[in-house]
């Protein structure tokens, strides 16, 4: 039997592994999730969740420096031609300039949603209840322990 030393690497190794197929699965673009990229469909999320928001409040939670913000949000925008998110004037502080989905953009966003969860799906209908039931559980965990390592960063 390994030690606890071995099986953290076994187990770090297979969660590598794991995270390698998913990014190769999502760099195979399919005509249903339109032309997004990873951070256009970051940006999208945080603004599903919660808008308008600052290009800067965006741009923290999507984890990108400023100048690449500034580039997904043209592409993103009505005048870049996609439609995605409308930018306006902050009345409060015409400093700030706040980002919010439009009709479009939530439509692209749900396209792409759907299409990147359909794999997960297919994965995860193999796995039989009880099997599904033990991995929700340690998930819900491990996405634990990621948000408090992020936060203490």
């Amino acid at each position: 039997m390994p030690d606890s030393g071995e099986l953290l690497d076994s187990m770090v190794e297979e969660i590598f592994g794991l995270f390698k197929l998913v990014a190769s699965a999502r760099s195979r673009r399919d005509s249903s999730t339109g032309d997004l990229s990873e951070t256009e469909f970051l940006a999208l999320d945080v603004l599903s969740r919660s808008a308008p928001l600052s290009i800067g409040e965006v741009q923290k939670v999507v984890g990108v420096v400023p100048a690449q913000m500034s580039r997904v949000v043209r592409a993103l925008e009505v005048e870049g031609g996609r439609g995605y998110v409308e930018c306006k004037i902050n009345p409060q502080d015409r400093r700030r300039i706040d980002l919010s989905l439009t009709e479009s953009g939530r439509k692209a966003y749900e396209a792409y949603r759907r299409s990147r969860l359909g794999s997960f799906y297919t994965v995860l209908e193999a796995l039989d209840p009880d099997d599904r039931a033990d991995f929700m559980r340690m998930l819900k965990r491990i996405r634990k322990a990621f948000e408090t390592a992020i936060e203490l960063g």
